[in-house]
């Protein structure tokens, strides 16, 4: 039982963790189908990507740093060259964004949680492939001059960066809620 031995193991490693190598063209297209197939209520497709990889993960990150400078305007020199960098910590950036379509009988929070669903396969799916994987939100997936560089539509929201690469050390396993403390049942 491979898929629950992995979803039973999977653990996430921070961004500034990974490195190269990063999945290749067709293991990125495997992550994205998967991403793809998540519960879509009447076929919506509430979610797209965005993909950062080679020089566009630099070139990004002129974005942010002149997205942080506005936002934080006492931000030091180092924040500002952490901002440059960031995007440059993983090999691949996926970014999940949410797109809510006005449907009768979809809610927006249906849409929501399929974008949610769709982070957490990528993920799983880069991880069964062997990389290791953080979804990160940040204070940039909710920075205007972030959106408008993604040229992101009224209806759409950022709802994750998916950070892919080879892990530089082991993840620590964290501590995990015991599970009759977050169950129970139901009982008329």
């Amino acid at each position: 039982m491979p898929v629950i031995n992995h979803l039973l193991t999977r653990r996430s490693v921070i961004a500034n963790k990974l490195s190269e190598p990063g999945p290749n063209d067709e293991e990125i297209n495997k992550i994205l189908i998967a991403a793809a197939r998540v519960p879509d209520h009447k076929k919506l497709v509430p979610w797209r990507f965005i993909i950062f990889r080679g020089e566009a993960r630099a070139q990004f990150g002129h974005i942010l740093a002149t997205a942080c400078q506005e936002e934080f305007e006492n931000a030091s020199s180092d924040r500002l060259e952490t901002e440059q960098s960031r995007f440059t910590r993983a090999p691949l950036v996926i970014a999940t964004i949410s797109r809510i379509v006005d449907k009768p009988g979809v809610p927006e929070w249906e849409q929501i949680l399929s974008a949610g669903a769709a982070c957490q396969n990528a993920i799983v799916a880069a991880t069964s492939l062997g990389y290791a994987a953080q979804w990160i939100t940040e204070w940039y997936a909710y920075n205007d001059t972030v959106r408008k560089a993604l040229r992101l539509a009224a209806n759409e929201r950022i709802a994750g960066f998916i950070y892919i690469g080879t892990a530089t050390e082991p993840p620590i396993e964290r501590p995990r809620p015991a599970l009759e403390d977050i169950t129970s049942e139901w009982t008329p």
